[in-house]
């Protein structure tokens, strides 16, 4: 099953669009992980453990495991691993918005579909389309493109005017149209920029899929956010919230917390979905 058929099963099985980030800081861990052999994954085990009913996918951070070496990259394999394994209709999208040089980027796609068999990766535009041919290529597998981020400072440079256009428009308009042979590309577009995130679902139309930053610890708002993003469908939206939802506490109760957390975000973006 390619990654645009698992995710449109993900959102129809749960009825959700949300997912969930897997961005575990050591320092923001149960005290009584933090000590523990491959904590990480532990963590990360019970919280999928208690959400997957609730969420369209998961979207590890690789930052937060290559921080710890060799370590925590096994450990970021193991979390892909027992998602295939344990819960194999829920997409894994890897954040690590790589981009570098063609050859380069090869080894980039092998390390995240090939090594931890992810279904998609988000990858920065600012190489162009030649550079980014060995994700493309990738039929089966989703291609996420930064495209209007939810940083504070994401205007600096996406938002300056190229002939009449700003850049994230010029992006949103290159990927729809050129970039996307096999449909197999989406965009990542901040919840904290609702304007912006209208403009990119009129410049693109109903097709693309948009990941969706910002909810929750940024303040993006879910109403604003889900009716400036859904399509005619209803879908075409990926909201994620990370620290929202896997930190909501930091005691033993970490897990049953995280899935309060996300239920009650699933049903509020529910509710704006119509």
């Amino acid at each position: 099953m390619d990654f645009s058929a698992k995710l449109s099963a993900a959102w129809a099985k749960n009825d959700s669009l949300l997912c969930v980030g897997l961005d575990p800081d050591l320092d923001k861990l149960p005290k009584h992980l933090a000590s523990s052999t491959d904590s990480l994954f532990v963590f990360n085990r019970a919280i999928i453990d208690a959400t997957t009913d609730l969420v369209c996918a998961y979207k590890p951070n690789s930052a937060f495991y290559e921080s710890l070496g060799a370590d925590g990259v096994n450990q970021l394999k193991k979390t892909c691993d027992y998602i295939r394994e344990n819960h194999p209709h829920i997409p894994i999208l890897l954040d690590a918005k790589r981009g570098d040089i063609g050859n380069t980027n090869e080894h980039y796609a092998q390390f995240a579909f090939d090594y931890l068999g992810v279904d998609a990766i988000t990858i920065a535009p600012y190489m162009g389309q030649e550079a980014n041919a060995a994700f493309l290529a990738r039929a089966d597998k989703g291609i996420i493109v930064l495209c209007r981020t939810s940083n504070p400072g994401a205007g600096e440079f996406q938002d300056l005017e190229v002939d009449g256009k700003k850049l994230y428009q010029l992006v949103a308009e290159r990927v729809s149209t050129d970039w996307n042979e096999h449909n197999n590309c989406l965009l990542v577009v901040g919840a904290t920029s609702p304007t912006e995130l209208a403009d990119v679902r009129t410049l693109v139309g109903d097709d693309i899929t948009f990941l969706v930053p910002g909810v929750g610890a940024q303040g993006g708002d879910v109403e604003a956010t889900v009716k400036a993003g859904i399509n005619q469908q209803g879908t075409g939206v990926i909201i994620n919230s990370s620290r929202g939802i896997i930190f909501a506490s930091d005691g033993k109760d970490f897990a049953e917390a995280a899935r309060k957390e996300a239920e009650s975000l699933r049903d509020e973006i529910n509710k704006y979905r119509n």
